[in-house]
C-alpha cells in the first residue's frame, strides 16, 4: 500500500487506536478552519503534560507548548489555525497519535513545514518480542490502564514517534522531544523528566499499530532534536520567575527568536548548551539525523531580524502593549527592571517597559504621538536593559535537610550580605544546599542539576553552620559570576564585534569557537564556528582573537570561572616606569581596540603566553566590551596586591564581587540615556545596547 493510500485510512487507524472518530473531530474541529489555504503550510502539533495520575506532577510542560507556539506564530510565521495542541488529560495516547495523523499526516503535502513537540515523562519499557531489550517511550496523560491481572502502560514508544514521523510527506519536518527515559534512583535540584524502567506490559494497539507502521515505505528524513544527548544524562525542567519551564525548551526558543537566521544545528546546539549550563544543568542537547547539515529545525523565518519577543496585544489608549518577552536570557529575565526599554524592530518606536509577570509585560510607547500605529505581531528588540540593584545569591535549601538543620542553614547563610534562602521548588535560586548522597553526614553546595560544588563540602559530622561559613570566598565569586552573566547580550548588542578562542599551532590558529554580534551581521553572514561543548588539550597555547567591525574605539574585560571554584581575569600588565623603584606593584593599563583592527588577546610573546594548565576544568570566560572606559573596573582591580608568580595574562581574580560591581557601574556610566531613565532606583544599572556587547565562551580542558 502505498503512502497516500495508507494515510486516507485514518478511519481504520482511529479503530485500531481505540477512538471513536467522532470523539477525534469533536476536538479537533476548531483547528481546521484553514484547511482551504493553499500550500506551501506550516502545521504544528504540540504536546504538553504536566499532570499524570498517581504520579508526581511536573511543572513546566504546559508553558513549553506556550512557548513553542507564541514563537512559530511570531517568528515563523504558523497561523494559529493550524497549530493543534493537546494538553493535560487530551494527551492520551490515543489522542496523540490520531492528532499526528490526521492533523500532520493526512494535511501535510511536499515542501510543507511540519513541527512536533513533546514535553513530558519519558521512560523505558521491555517488548514481549524482544524481552531483553528496553525501549524508549513517551508516557502519555492515559499512563496506565489494567485487564485482568496485568498492567498496561499507555506508552508510545520512540520506534513508533519516528516512524509516523517518517510517514509524513513533506522533507520538512521537526521534532523537539523534551524529555528523557532514565530516571537516576536519587534525584536532588530540578525535577526530571522520567519515570523509572517499566515492568508492565505496552498496550496491544500500540504494538498493533506500531506493526503497521513497519509495513510501509517510510521516504521522509525528519530532524529530531532531544533534551539530552546520553541515556544517563536527565531533561530537567526549571523555575524561573512567575514560571516554570523546560530547560531544553527554554534554551532552543530563546536561540531561535534572537539568533535567527542560523546556519548549522550544531551552531544552535552550543548555545543551548551553553545555556543550559549556566542554568545549572549538564545536560546535552543532541540532533537525532541522517541529514548531512541540516538547517535549524527546517524553518523558514518570515524576517531575518532577531529579537527578544513580540508585540501580542494592545490596550484601548492604543499607546500601552502587551510584550511576550520569550527571547531574553533566562538568567536575565528574572532581574529585567522597569524602565527597560525596546524598539519596535521595523520603526524607530521605542517602548518603555512598566510591569512584567513570568513571560509577559505592559509596556508604553515612548512617544506622546506617533505617526505609525502599533500592530499586534511587531516583533521588538532590546534598546537599554535595566538590571534590578541589590542582587543576591539565592541558595535553595534541599527538602532532605531535617527542619533543625534548615533553620540552622538559613542562620548561616543570612550572615552574608547579598546572599538569600528559599526552600528548593517554591522560588528561583541559583545553587542548592544539601547533603552528601553517599555521605550523608557531609553537607556541600550543589548546581542545581545536582552536581556537587569543588571545594564546598565540609568534614564529616561537621555541623551545618560551620560548612556554611567555609563558603563565604566560595559565595562572593558564584555572586561574582552570577552579575557578570547578567550583562550577556550577544543576541542584541548594536556594537559590531567577533571574538574567536583559537589554539596556537603550526602555521596557523586552530579555531576552537566563535561568538558574533548577531544584530550586527549582513543577512548574508553566518556563524559557522561553534561545536557543543569543545575540549581544549591541556598544555595548549590559547589566544583570543578580537575583531572590532564598528566605527568606534571599544573597550575590553574577560573575566571568568573555572569549575563554578576560581574567579579568573584577563590582566594587561604594563611595566613600571622606574624599574629600579622599590614598590614593584605591577600596572594594569587598558585594552583597546581600535575601528576597524583586530586585536590577540595575549599578545603572541613569550613573555605573555596563555597555556592552559592542568588539572582538568571546565571553563567559562566572558568577554565584555564597551564604547567608554571600565575606569571604575580597572580602580577595583589595582586595590589588590599582586605577587610576581600571579602576572600572568590569565590570573585569579581575588577581589571579584568588587570588580564586577564596579565594571556594572562603568557599563552604566556609558550608557548615552541613563540620565533620561526617570523612575530607575537609585542602585539599578542601565545598559545601553549601542554601547555594551557581552559575549560568553565555554570549553572543557582536559
Amino acid at each position: 500500500m502505498k503512502r497516500r493510500a495508507f494515510l486516507e485510512k485514518i478511519g481504520s487507524i482511529l479503530a485500531v487506536l481505540g477512538i471513536a472518530e467522532a470523539e477525534w473531530l469533536s476536538l479537533g474541529n476548531r483547528y481546521y478552519q484553514a484547511l482551504a489555504q493553499p500550500s506551501p503550510r506550516k502545521l504544528a502539533l504540540l504536546i504538553g503534560i504536566n499532570q499524570y495520575p498517581k504520579i508526581s506532577a511536573l511543572s513546566g510542560c504546559l508553558t513549553d507548548v506556550e512557548l513553542q507556539r507564541e514563537l512559530l506564530i511570531h517568528r515563523f510565521g504558523f497561523q494559529g489555525s493550524d497549530i493543534l495542541t493537546l494538553t493535560e488529560e487530551q494527551a492520551s495516547r490515543q489522542f496523540i497519535e490520531a492528532a499526528f495523523l490526521d492533523h500532520l499526516g493526512k494535511q501535510a503535502k511536499p515542501d510543507d513545514v511540519v513541527v512536533f513537540h513533546f514535553s513530558g515523562y519519558g521512560s523505558r519499557v521491555k517488548l514481549e518480542t524482544s524481552p531483553d531489550t528496553m525501549q524508549n517511550a513517551l508516557v502519555t496523560a492515559n499512563v496506565i490502564q489494567y485487564s485482568q491481572d496485568d498492567k498496561i502502560v499507555n506508552y508510545i514508544l520512540e520506534e513508533t514517534l519516528l516512524l509516523l514521523l517518517r510517514s509524513l510527506s513533506t522533507d520538512r519536518v521537526t521534532a523537539v522531544l523534551d524529555t528523557s527515559y532514565d530516571a537516576p534512583s536519587t534525584v536532588i535540584g530540578l525535577k526530571i523528566r522520567a519515570l523509572q524502567e517499566s515492568v508492565a506490559k505496552l498496550a496491544t494497539e500500540e504494538l498493533d499499530f506500531l506493526k503497521q507502521l513497519k509495513t510501509h515505505t517510510l521516504s521522509s528524513t525528519p530532524i529530531v532534536l532531544a533534551a539530552t544527548s546520553e541515556s544517563n544524562q536527565s531533561a530537567r525542567e526549571g523555575l524561573f520567575s512567575g514560571f516554570s519551564a523546560g530547560l531544553f525548551t527554554y534554551a532552543l526558543t530563546q536561540y531561535l527568536w534572537e539568533f535567527t537566521p542560523t546556519t548549522r544545528i550544531q551552531v544552535a546546539l552550543s548555545y543551548m548548551e551553553n545555556s543550559l549550563s549556566k542554568l545549572g544543568s549538564k545536560q546535552q542537547p543532541a540532533l537525532l539525523s541522517s541529514q548531512k547539515n541540516p538547517d535549524v529545525t527546517s524553518l523558514a523565518s518570515d524576517s531575518i531580524i532577531g529579537a527578544e519577543g513580540a508585540v501580542t496585544a494592545i490596550e484601548q489608549d492604543g499607546k500601552t502593549v502587551q510584550l511576550w518577552l520569550a527571547g531574553l536570557p533566562p538568567q536575565v529575565l528574572l532581574y529585567y527592571g522597569v524602565n527597560s526599554r525596546f524598539t519596535l524592530a521595523t520603526t524607530t518606536e521605542e517602548l518603555v517597559l512598566r510591569s512584567r509577570t513570568g513571560l509577559t509585560a505592559k509596556a508604553q510607547i515612548s512617544q506622546i504621538e506617533s505617526a505609525n500605529p502599533l500592530q499586534v505581531g511587531q516583533l521588538v528588540q532590546e534598546a537599554v536593559r535595566v538590571l534590578a540593584g541589590n542582587i543576591h545569591l539565592i541558595i535553595a535549601l534541599d527538602t532532605g535537610l531535617e527542619r533543625i538543620e534548615r533553620v540552622d542553614a538559613t542562620s548561616a547563610f543570612a550572615a552574608f550580605p547579598h546572599v538569600s534562602t528559599v526552600v528548593v521548588g517554591e522560588k528561583p535560586a541559583d545553587y542548592l544546599f544539601a547533603k552528601l548522597q553517599e555521605i550523608p553526614s557531609r553537607y556541600g553546595l550543589f548546581s542545581l542539576g545536582g552536581e556537587v560544588i569543588l571545594n564546598t563540602t565540609g568534614e564529616v559530622g561537621e555541623a551545618v553552620k560551620l560548612t556554611v561559613q567555609r563558603l563565604a570566598p566560595k559565595l562572593s565569586t558564584l555572586l561574582a559570576a552570577k552579575l557578570w552573566r547578567l550583562t550577556e547580550n550577544q543576541g542584541s548588542s548594536r556594537l559590531a564585534l567577533k571574538a574567536t578562542l583559537e589554539i596556537i599551532s603550526g602555521i596557523s590558529p586552530q579555531v576552537v569557537m566563535q561568538r558574533e554580534t548577531i544584530r550586527t551581521l549582513k543577512p548574508e553572514t553566518s556563524i559557522k564556528k561553534s561545536l557543543p561543548t569543545p575540549i581544549v588539550p591541556i598544555g595548549s597555547r590559547m589566544q583570543y582573537r578580537l575583531e572590532n567591525q564598528s566605527d568606534r574605539p571599544v573597550y575590553l574585560i574577560l573575566l571568568g570561572l573555572n569549575n563554578n571554584h576560581t574567579a579568573i581575569a584577563f590582566y594587561s600588565w604594563e611595566t613600571p616606569q622606574e624599574p629600579n623603584a622599590v614598590d614593584t606593584k605591577p600596572l594594569l593599563k587598558e585594552v583597546v581596540i581600535a575601528p576597524g583592527e583586530t586585536l590577540t588577546l595575549p599578545q603572541t610573546n613569550a613573555a605573555s603566553e596563555w597555556v592552559i594548565s592542568g588539572p582538568a576544568c571546565f571553563c567559562e570566560h566572558q568577554l565584555i566590551f564597551s564604547t567608554a572606559s571600565f575606569s571604575e573596573t580597572l580602580a577595583a582591580l589595582n586595590t589588590t596586591k599582586y605577587s610576581t608568580a600571579e602576572q600572568g595574562p590569565i590570573s585569579p581574580l581575588l577581589n571579584s564581587l568588587d570588580v564586577v560591581q564596579a565594571l556594572l557601574q562603568d557599563l552604566h556610566n556609558a550608557s548615552a540615556l541613563k540620565t533620561e531613565m526617570n523612575g530607575t532606583t537609585a542602585d539599578s544599572h542601565s545598559l545601553d545596547v549601542n554601547h555594551w556587547a557581552s559575549l560568553s565562551f565555554s570549553f572543557q580542558a582536559l
